[in-house]
């Protein structure tokens, strides 16, 4: 299983680089400081030009588990949405990864857009491990959808960076809706 559907809206997973993605906001997986370095963050910085690091210059630093929106510079998409992740072993890992992940989603309801994409979340050079947060953002995207209130997104989309990240996102995704 790949996609998962309540209310008319779905959950889907993608392994690729989520900046080539068509969607109206992709998720960068930030450090604190919105700085954006290697990973996720250098793709975005890569693809979508200066601006998006200028515009972060005037935010940042933000909490652990906090999120803010940019412009997407030359990206596709027409917002980034910085969703400062923990680091693995900082202490309350979990509870951050779950408000990293639903702060980016209010962002995405208050904004009213339809689709977003995100990656795995601190499981880079953060090393958060990939299982736990496969469990923790599918399980917070699938809450989200599930609740009413929430118009938006109609579309999350969990971009998996090569085929181990996506088999075990599809793994989880499994065992979540079995």
């Amino acid at each position: 299983m790949k996609e998962w559907e309540v209310n008319e809206k779905k959950l889907k997973l993608e392994e690729g680089n989520l900046v080539l993605l068509d969607v109206e906001a992709v998720v960068n997986a930030a450090n604190k400081n919105l700085i954006l370095g290697g990973g996720v963050a250098g793709a975005i910085r890569q693809f979508g030009g200066p601006s998006i690091q200028e515009e972060c210059n005037k935010i940042g630093p933000i909490s652990v588990g906090e999120a803010v929106i940019t412009g997407a510079g030359d990206l596709k998409a027409k917002y980034v949405i910085h969703a400062a992740g923990p680091v693995f072993g900082e202490g309350d890992e979990e509870a951050k990864l779950t408000n990293a992940t639903l702060n980016s989603l209010k962002i995405v309801n208050e904004k009213k857009l339809e689709s977003v994409a995100f990656p795995a979340i601190s499981t880079g050079i953060f090393r958060f491990p990939l299982k736990r947060c496969s469990e923790i953002m599918i399980k917070v995207s699938m809450d989200f959808l599930k609740t009413e209130e929430n118009e938006y997104p109609k579309e999350i989309i969990l971009c998996l960076y090569g085929q181990e990240a996506y088999s075990v996102f599809q793994g989880t995704l499994e065992e979540l809706v079995d």
